[in-house]
């Protein structure tokens, strides 16, 4: 049964094209009969000729590349195309370094192998961005002797007593 003409005017009636509109085979006997716009508007309302969906661009592949970049894949040196600093923005590559050097100061106040004073004067140089690395840091501190070195480190006379008995014991 050819019905191209209602095909046509349900496509213009509904502003799109032919390849959207669709007839249900069960009421082709109706539609064969409709010939003017009102009879197919009538067919449109009660479902027997509808109008598919537009199709639009799938989210799948996306969804599924995104997921693999969250988990640290497709960063490789063939992905990349702009340099190291233009990819890590400046304050992302200053809040890692000032926290990796801040890590390392308190560290090594609670090892009590740099004074409170030392402690301070390294943290500020640090805050003003003096270290270039963790390592600059270390490397100053040896250089300007801010380090404690030594094994007995004394913090309270009670302590201090305690530690000279256990010396004299062991000999």
């Amino acid at each position: 049964m050819n019905l191209s003409l209602q095909k046509r005017l349900a496509s213009k009636m509904a502003r799109v094209g032919l390849n959207r509109v669709k007839i249900s085979p069960e009421a082709a006997e109706d539609i064969k009969a409709a010939i003017t716009k009102a009879d197919i508007g009538g067919l449109i309302s009660e479902g027997k000729i509808e109008i598919k969906h537009k199709r639009g661009v799938s989210r799948v592949r996306a969804r599924k590349l995104h997921a693999q970049q969250k988990k640290g894949r497709r960063k490789g040196q063939g992905s990349r195309k702009g340099a190291k600093k233009a990819r890590t923005p400046k304050k992302r590559a200053w809040i890692n370094k000032i926290r990796l050097q801040r890590k390392t100061l308190k560290q090594l106040r609670d090892k009590d192998q740099l004074k409170d004073v030392a402690y301070r004067k390294l943290y500020s140089l640090a805050k003003g961005g003096f270290f270039r690395s963790k390592k600059h840091l270390m490397l100053y501190a040896e250089k300007n002797k801010l380090l404690v070195t030594g094994e007995l480190k004394i913090r309270s006379p009670a302590k201090s007593k305690d530690l000279v008995g256990k010396s004299e014991a062991k000999k």
